[in-house]
């Protein structure tokens, strides 16, 4: 039977197996939502990578660009990291270069996997209708911060379990740990990450309407896959 798994860092990604798996890549506040309303705004591809001169030298071919550090946003970059600067009219068509703190990074990192996605609570039903009829087993790669777990995006994992529990067999712990933290979250979710480190950290930034934004479910049909180095919507 297939399996899905939960890996609760890219630090830890060298313990599992990705060649014969598809990995969702999950940053919830907020790189994959992000490129999540990108496309449902109409960008034509993204192109993730792991650091700001790689960004630097896209924009100079004539790319858009987005980049974000410690959840900021260096200067000289047309968007930052809140999924409402990507609800304009210039992100259609476009190809945009991003980079972020932790989301492109596990991008980067998943490359030798069977398919690599972009997971968000924004576009869960879309993401687990998918892969509910893909023969490949699922490892769920979140980001985390700087190498350590965060709680926004183990809850999106045990979302995305719960959603496929019935067609995956749950073999690891860290599965089901996310779906049990989960369920014990979701009647509540913003409350739940109320006091978690990254929320407070975009607290501080002032920024309490992309953390209600980001926890939203099934809010867009859309299917980011990387193709060769950019994401585009199936």
């Amino acid at each position: 039977m297939k399996t899905i798994d939960v890996c609760l860092t890219p630090e830890l990604l060298h313990l599992h197996n990705i060649e014969n798996s598809i990995v969702v890549v999950v940053d919830i506040f907020r790189a994959t939502s992000c490129m999540t309303t990108a496309f449902a705004n109409g960008v034509g591809s993204i192109i993730p990578v792991a650091t700001i001169d790689e960004c630097v030298a896209y924009q100079q071919q004539g790319y858009l660009a987005a980049a974000e550090r410690d959840g900021k946003t260096p200067e000289g970059f047309d968007f930052d990291n809140s999924p409402f600067s990507y609800m304009v009219d210039k992100v259609k068509d476009a190809t945009i270069c991003v980079t972020t703190t932790n989301g492109t990074l596990a991008i980067t990192k998943s490359k030798s996997a069977v398919k690599v996605m972009v997971g968000s609570f924004l576009n869960l039903g879309a993401l687990s209708t998918y892969l509910k009829d893909q023969q490949y087993d699922v490892l769920i790669l979140c980001a985390g911060w700087k190498g350590k777990p965060n709680l926004e995006d183990t809850l999106f994992a045990g979302a995305l379990v719960e959603r496929l529990k019935e067609e995956f067999m749950i073999e690891e712990d860290s599965a089901l740990m996310a779906l049990r933290q989960y369920q014990n979250a979701k009647d509540d979710l913003l409350s739940f990450v109320a006091s978690s480190s990254h929320v407070r950290r975009l607290q501080r930034l002032g920024i309490q309407k992309d953390i209600a934004y980001c926890l939203q479910h099934d809010l867009y049909d859309v299917l980011p896959v990387l193709r060769g180095n950019a994401l585009v919507n199936m």
